[in-house]
This record gives structure tokens, C-alpha cells and sequence, in this order.
């Protein structure tokens, strides 16, 4: 199992492209992956999401997206 949280946003194009790439093989391989992001590329990259979304009131609401 990995987390990663964050540190996307600051990779250059190739950058993150290579670590998007890792990321999906390791999956491949069986092994668990977090992430925490809210980079475009990654989310369009990975196929089953934990949308968590802040409400005005302070509490939070979830969605799983698996495309």
C-alpha cells in the first residue's frame, strides 16, 4: 500500500506524466494506491476516485467515482 498526499501541482508536464505512469503500474501490479490531488491529469488518470467536497455548514460530503 502507498498514500501520497499531494505535490503534484509543482511537477513539470513530463515530470508528472512519468509519475502518473509509475503510479497506474504499481496499481497494475496489485498494490494499493492513495492519493491525495487535485491535479486534472491525475484524476482523468485514475480509474476510482473518493471525492471528498466541503458544504457551507463546515461538514463534508463523499462520492466514489469509478470510471
Amino acid at each position: 500500500t502507498m498514500f501520497i498526499d499531494e505535490g503534484f501541482g509543482s511537477l513539470d508536464e513530463e515530470s508528472l506524466g512519468k509519475a502518473i505512469e509509475t503510479l497506474v503500474q504499481l496499481q497494475q501490479t496489485g498494490r494499493m494506491i492513495g492519493i491525495i490531488s487535485h491535479v486534472q491529469e491525475l484524476k482523468q488518470a485514475i480509474p476510482a476516485i473518493l471525492e471528498v467536497k466541503k458544504k457551507a455548514d463546515g461538514s463534508s460530503s463523499t462520492q466514489f467515482l469509478v470510471s
